[in-house]
This record gives C-alpha cells, sequence and structure tokens, in this order.
C-alpha cells in the first residue's frame, strides 16, 4: 500500500478475484493479520519485488487459475461463462466487440477446439460463423454429425489482431474456461482444430500436417487433430485428409476411438 492508500488497481483484481471465489461457492475465513499481510504483498506488485515479470512484451501475465478452478464446479457451461464475466484477464479484450464463449449441445459427444475468434465470430459473438464456419458445416454433414452431437469453443475466447496464432500469455489466460468447458461438456472425444489448438492441448509444437489424423489423448479423452477449416480454404488440396480425419471422428462416434 502507499502512504496515500491501497493501488485502486489492486484493489479492483482483489474484489473480481473474491467475486469469482463466491460464484465458484468458496467462502472466507478469518485469518491473522499476519496471513493477510502476508497474502497483501504477494498480490500487490507494488509490495513484492521479487514477482517475475513477463518476457513477452504486450502480453500481460495470466492470473492465478486457482481462483477459477472447476475442478469442483458443477454449474455447467452457465457457470464457466458467468465465471468469466466480462473478462479483461489479457490484453485481446482490448481490441474485441464480444466475448466469443461457444455453441453446441452441453452434453455433446465430440467437442471441437479451434483456436480464436475471426473477425465475423467477433462481431456476432459465435464461433465458426465465418467462412470457415461454414466449411465445418459442410464437411460434418458429410460425415453425418449432426450439431446435437456437437460442442465448439477455441483455446481463447476473443479474436487476436489481424487473426494471428493466441500468444502463450492469452492462452493461459483463457486456460482455465476451456478446462471447464471440457469439464461441463464432458465429451467422449475431442478434436483439436489446427496447430495452435493442438499445441495448447497436447503441448510440443510439431506442424499439424505431422499429427493430424493420429490418435491421442487430453487427461483421458481421445483428441485427434486436424487441420483447421481455415486453412483448408487457403490450402484446398488438404480437405480430403481433413474429410478423412473427420469421418475417423464420426466412426470413433459409432464404434469407440482407439485406444492411446
Amino acid at each position: 500500500m502507499s502512504p496515500a492508500g491501497p493501488d485502486p488497481a489492486w484493489l479492483a483484481a482483489l474484489a473480481e478475484n473474491l467475486a469469482c471465489r463466491q460464484r465458484l461457492g468458496f467462502h472466507l475465513v478469518e485469518g491473522s493479520p499476519d496471513g493477510l499481510a502476508s497474502l497483501a504483498a504477494g498480490l500487490n506488485p507494488r509490495q513484492s519485488a521479487s514477482a517475475p515479470r513477463n518476457p513477452k512484451p504486450g502480453v500481460k501475465d495470466a492470473p492465478s487459475a486457482g481462483p477459477e478452478d472447476f475442478s469442483h464446479a458443477g454449474g455447467g457451461l452457465a457457470q464457466v461463462r458467468a465465471a468469466m464475466g466480462e473478462c479483461v484477464r489479457c490484453p485481446l479484450h482490448e481490441g474485441r466487440r464480444h466475448i466469443v464463449f461457444g455453441k453446441g449441445a452441453e452434453s455433446a459427444e465430440l467437442m471441437f477446439i479451434g483456436e480464436g475468434p475471426g473477425a465475423e465470430e467477433d462481431r456476432l459473438g459465435e464461433p465458426f460463423v465465418g467462412r470457415a464456419g461454414r466449411l465445418l458445416d459442410k464437411m460434418l454433414a458429410a460425415v453425418g454429425l449432426t450439431m446435437d452431437r456437437v460442442y465448439i469453443t477455441n483455446i481463447v475466447k476473443c479474436r487476436p489482431p489481424q487473426n494471428r496464432d493466441p500468444q502463450a500469455g492469452e492462452v493461459e489466460a483463457c486456460r482455465p474456461f476451456l478446462a471447464g468447458q471440457i469439464k461441463a461438456v464432458s465429451p467422449r472425444i475431442i478434436c483439436a482444430l489446427g496447430r495452435p489448438a493442438a499445441k495448447a492441448l497436447l503441448g510440443g509444437d510439431a506442424p499439424i500436417s505431422a499429427i493430424r489424423g493420429n490418435w491421442h489423448s487430453y487427461q483421458g479423452v481421445p483428441l485427434l487433430p486436424t487441420f483447421h477449416p481455415a486453412y483448408l480454404l487457403r490450402s484446398p488440396e488438404r480437405k480430403g485428409q481433413a474429410y478423412q480425419d473427420l469421418k475417423a471422428l464420426a466412426r470413433a462416434l459409432e464404434q469407440g476411438p482407439p485406444e492411446v
């Protein structure tokens, strides 16, 4: 704290933290003055000289996932969305029109995860509604998959500038909410659309052409990476491979995915 009183920005962050905890069912307990002083020193960057600095300019450090841990939350997607609020946890909020949370069946068997909203998605507040989304709709229909079996979201919920790949800090800021969506939907199978989504879920940095069509596991859930529909619009010669991947997804829903 400064001589003039607590830092207003710090107080705002603390209030948001406490509100999120309340929405998730956590309750305050009485603490000692020494414990509270220690907590304040850790939370207030002006009092913590040892706090690590973000090495990437323009991307704020992602807040701790602790207050946004949905492992014991039972409120479904609505609870996850409510906890997100009008998110300002990373710089992407500065240029967005809408938070693009997700769409589809809450009890979907198959969950598609892309990288981030595009211009049309940002304008309408719904994922995969532009040209890439229309292509995905056609491909799903071609293999007999309907939206009552599918949920679609992205690793980040705000549009990156010029549709660039999400940066690491942005991915980490959204990660608790993506984890909450996965827990709420509890899909039988996940499909990662494109390299950024596959990297966020599986780690590593392999090109999508090297890992597409191969089954992986994300926290015990079978996961199949494939090309992002936006990439297919630029590289239509890859549509055949993507179609084979979608057929593999449809087959796995009917017959069960292979062991991974």
